[in-house]
């Protein structure tokens, strides 16, 4: 009796000891393969550092198909990942869209969250030979300090399947949902500067990627010949130009970038004007950073790709009746670019960005900067040396896929490493600027995309409003070339920001679906039984031994 007794309090010390210790430590284990349940640590700290409360609603739940239901599931266990490593509270409702009770209330709400830009997606299955249709609001709003910040949970590169695509939704929850809380907290936001002297491109044509920029960010216009230099700056964006550089502007960008300034440049090869039926010629460019970009290892190439995958416009082929016959034709010149080169995080699990009139990159060897393809062409690419006939007419003729075999090309680079000075041994110790010359300094990051207008939206001429960037008026898709801005300027300006969790990689492992046809039944049936055999063998183990220990 003692014994028992002495082992009761011993076990009841133990207790009392792992309560105490479980206060002041903290840990969870993920035992997964792809460690699906670790945040990256900027998003750690991101959450270690809360100042005030999150909410989270979202809208994606109720009677859902099973994969979308893994998605929901995914979202509720990277939020109660969140609440687990935040400093602040985080808490979170799911809300069914289609569950609310009343019809009127139902309608009103509905229409209260397509307001508000969240649109609804149509899921179209198909089962024992029925077709349902089904409306799903894929979205989260993010709410913090009387502010709220939608976040679409449905993403991913659309030319895959259902199911790569919701897995490459699930890969990205974390970075969504900590990217719209650090949007939502930041208290001092970097400095990004956009040249405006060496472009011709007006100003609204620019509008929706600034907008969406300002919110991470503070934008200021550069006016590089009136600028003494570019300290103050974390980033400089060069968009579109189609004037040369003075040798005294490219000075001051080598001198940016040797001491760690971030920069992106969005450059075209050639110049095309305008463009009528039988065409105009496209002629090199000359914006006089050809030597600039060769220091750094890359060149760009005086040439027009031509792809056979690409965007479609509307042209006239003849009459019909006594009125113009219209067809969407490819328009090879506007290249969809959906190959993304390396693993960087920049275009991990991107939609097809959509390009117009774009050159190539080629790189040179440069020790100490290292190189990564971010945007490439499909396989059947060609390539035309400038100067070139650009006319509308080629879309009209069948292309001869024999002609098109230039093979993937890269239109966009990521640079990494310490850039060498252009004007290494060219300053001289009486030169006014000798004082501050830095040959090679600071660790940079470079983005070099060789299509200038992959940057520039189009615009509503009849109201006069900006489309959102990568909107396509002809075949009214959106496509990806904000995300693709927005997220190269997210991984130049923050070292070590939420973009990492871009990263994370889960492994797609399908079931086969003709053996859970065949197999249904019996698995069925192992689940349901099992677990009571197993029950019944452990009740029955346990009287045994008590029998055998009582005798």
């Amino acid at each position: 009796m003692k014994s028992a007794l002495s082992r009761f309090f011993v076990v009841i010390a133990l207790l009392a000891v792992v309560n105490l210790l479980s206060s002041f430590l903290f840990f969870r284990l993920d035992l997964t393969e792809e460690k699906r349940y670790t945040l990256s640590d900027a998003t750690k700290n991101l959450l270690a550092n809360l100042d005030d409360d999150i909410h989270v609603n979202v809208y994606l739940t109720g009677s859902l198909p099973p994969a979308f239901k893994r998605l929901e599931n995914s979202v509720r266990e990277t939020l109660e990942e969140f609440g687990a490593r935040a400093g602040q509270d985080v808490t979170y409702r799911f809300i069914d869209p289609a569950g609310i009770p009343g019809e009127e209330k139902r309608v009103a709400f509905q229409k209260e969250l397509i307001q508000k830009g969240l649109m609804p997606a149509n899921l179209v299955a198909s089962e024992n030979g029925q077709t349902t249709e089904q409306l799903v609001y894929p979205w989260a709003v993010v709410s913090y300090k009387g502010r709220e910040l939608p976040v679409l949970l449905l993403k991913g590169n659309r030319s895959g399947s259902r199911e790569e695509q919701l897995n490459q939704s699930i890969e990205g929850i974390e970075y969504e949902l900590a990217s719209a809380i650090r949007r939502l907290t930041v208290k001092q936001k970097k400095l990004l500067g956009v040249t405006v002297t060496y472009t011709s491109i007006d100003p609204i044509r620019l509008s929706d990627l600034l907008a969406t920029l300002q919110q991470n960010y503070e934008i200021k216009l550069i006016d590089l010949p009136a600028s003494r230099d570019l300290t103050g700056l974390d980033g400089l964006m060069v968009a579109k130009p189609d004037r040369p550089f003075s040798e005294e502007d490219k000075y001051k960008i080598d001198q940016f970038v040797v001491n760690g300034g971030r920069a992106l440049f969005f450059v075209d090869g050639v110049r095309i004007d305008s463009i009528g039926l039988e065409g105009t010629y496209a002629q090199p460019m000359a914006l006089n950073l050809d030597d600039l970009f060769f220091r750094w290892g890359i060149r760009l190439q005086k040439n027009l790709v031509k792809d056979l995958n690409s965007a479609l416009i509307p042209l006239n082929v003849g009459t019909l009746g006594d009125k113009p016959n219209i067809q969407m034709l490819p328009w090879r010149f506007f290249p969809l670019i959906n190959n993304f080169g390396g693993k960087s995080p920049i275009v991990r699990n991107l939609d097809a960005v959509y390009a117009r009139f774009a050159s190539t990159l080629d790189t040179a060897r440069t020790p100490g900067i290292a190189k990564t393809p971010l945007l490439l062409t499909s396989p059947y690419t060609q390539l035309l040396n400038a100067p070139v006939l650009v006319s509308y007419n080629e879309a009209r003729r069948q292309p001869d896929p024999q002609t098109y075999k230039a093979g993937s090309q890269m239109i966009a680079c990521l640079l990494e490493g310490r850039f060498r000075s252009l004007y290494a041994n060219r300053i001289l110790p009486g030169d006014p600027r000798a004082a501050s010359f830095k040959t090679e300094n600071q660790p940079s990051r470079i983005v070099v995309c060789a299509d200038g207008d992959l940057l520039v939206n189009d615009v509503n001429y009849r109201t006069n409003a900006p489309y959102p960037l990568g909107y396509d008026r002809f075949s009214r898709n959106t496509f990806a070339n904000k995300d693709f801005v927005v997220n190269a300027v997210d991984y130049l300006l923050d070292d070590n920001g939420v973009i990492a969790a871009r990263n994370r990689q889960i492994t797609l492992r399908p079931l086969d679906k003709i053996r859970v046809k065949e197999e249904r039944t019996s698995w069925q049936l192992l689940n349901l039984l099992g677990p009571l055999a197993l029950l019944g063998a452990a009740g029955f183990v346990w009287q045994w031994n008590r029998r055998r220990f009582a005798t």
